[in-house]
C-alpha cells in the first residue's frame, strides 16, 4: 500500500504523541527492571513444590491455581516455546489481556518484575524470575493453517487447537480462548516495523517464574511459534513446577516497579476486599 503524504503526517504524528506518552509514564517508573535471572539463581526449596509436569511436544496443560502459588516453566531442550492463557476462576470472563499488558506497561517486552493483566485493569500473574526475557506478547500462537504452511501436510499439533481442548477440559468453550503470551519465543521488531526472531536470545535450561495474583485457571500450550524458522517440528518437551512461594515483601519487584503495576494491585485489592495498602505489601 502507498501511502499519501497526509496519512504519513497522521501516522507520524501518532507517533511522536505516543513516544511522548511512553517517556511520560517512563519516567514515573519508581524502580528499574534488573537484568534476567541467571539459570542457577533462584533454586525451588523442595519443601515448597506443589507439583511437577512434563509437557511432551505439541501437548498442553491445564490447572488451576491458588493465590501465592508460582509457576515455573523450563525450556529443558531450549528449543520449546510454551503459550499461555489466564482465566479468573471466580468469574471467567476475566481473562488475560495481552494488549493491556503491553501498552499499560509501556512495554512489549515481558521480564522479571512484568505483570501478565486482565481485561479488567488487575494483575493475573506476576514474572517474578526470569532467565531469558525473550518472550512474545505480540505474535500469538500456532495454527492449523500456520502449521501446514511451514510443514507441510502431517499430524502437527497447534497452539489454537490446544486451547480450544484445554477450554474445554475447564468448563469453558471457543468463545474463551482469547489471544496468549508466548514464552521462549524470541521474537523482536526491527526498525521498519518488521517481526524478527532472534534464536540466540532462547537457551536451554531457561525458565520464568509466574505468580498468581488471584485464583486463576491457567492452559499452557507446548507448540512451535509460527515465526520459528525450525524446518523440521521440534520434538522437545517442558517441565512445569508449582510451587508455593514467600509472601511478597513490603518492596516486592512486581507491585512497586511502575505505577501501573501498583495500580493494578490497588484494582486487585478492591476486589478481594482488601486494604490498599495491603495490594503493595
Amino acid at each position: 500500500m502507498i501511502l499519501s503524504e497526509e496519512q504519513k503526517a497522521e501516522i507520524a504524528a501518532h507517533t511522536r504523541r505516543y513516544n511522548e506518552l511512553k517517556a511520560a509514564g517512563q519516567e514515573h517508573a519508581p524502580r528499574a527492571l534488573p537484568a534476567p535471572t541467571a539459570r542457577d539463581a533462584a533454586p525451588i526449596d523442595a519443601d515448597a513444590v506443589i507439583h511437577r509436569e512434563t509437557i511432551p511436544s505439541g501437548w498442553y496443560w491445564t490447572t488451576r491455581l491458588n493465590r501465592g502459588d508460582t509457576l515455573r516453566i523450563v525450556n529443558t531442550s531450549g528449543a520449546s516455546t510454551v503459550s499461555l492463557l489466564a482465566w479468573n476462576s471466580a468469574d471467567t470472563t476475566e481473562r488475560l489481556n495481552h494488549a493491556d499488558t503491553i501498552k499499560v506497561q509501556w512495554a512489549a517486552r515481558l521480564q522479571k518484575g512484568r505483570v501478565l493483566l486482565s481485561d479488567m485493569g488487575r494483575a493475573l500473574l506476576g514474572i517474578t524470575e526470569d532467565s531469558s526475557a525473550a518472550h512474545d506478547a505480540v505474535v500469538g500462537g500456532s495454527t492449523a493453517a500456520t502449521n501446514v504452511a511451514k510443514y507441510g501436510d502431517g499430524n502437527f499439533r497447534n497452539t489454537r487447537d490446544n486451547f480450544i481442548l484445554a477450554a474445554a477440559k475447564l468448563g469453558l468453550d471457543r468463545r474463551d480462548v482469547h489471544p496468549c503470551v508466548s514464552f521462549f519465543a524470541p521474537v523482536a521488531i526491527d526498525a521498519d516495523g518488521k517481526f524478527i526472531w532472534s534464536e540466540q536470545r532462547r537457551q536451554q535450561d531457561d525458565f520464568v517464574d509466574l505468580r498468581a495474583e488471584m485464583e486463576l485457571l491457567i492452559a499452557l500450550s507446548n507448540c512451535p511459534h509460527p515465526l520459528d524458522p525450525a524446518k523440521a517440528y521440534p520434538q522437545a518437551s517442558v517441565e512445569i513446577v508449582r510451587y508455593r512461594a514467600a509472601a511478597p515483601a513490603a518492596d516486592d519487584l512486581c507491585r512497586t516497579a511502575t505505577a501501573e503495576a501498583v495500580r493494578a494491585y490497588q484494582n486487585n485489592a478492591l476486589y478481594l476486599g482488601e486494604t490498599l495498602e495491603g495490594a503493595v505489601r
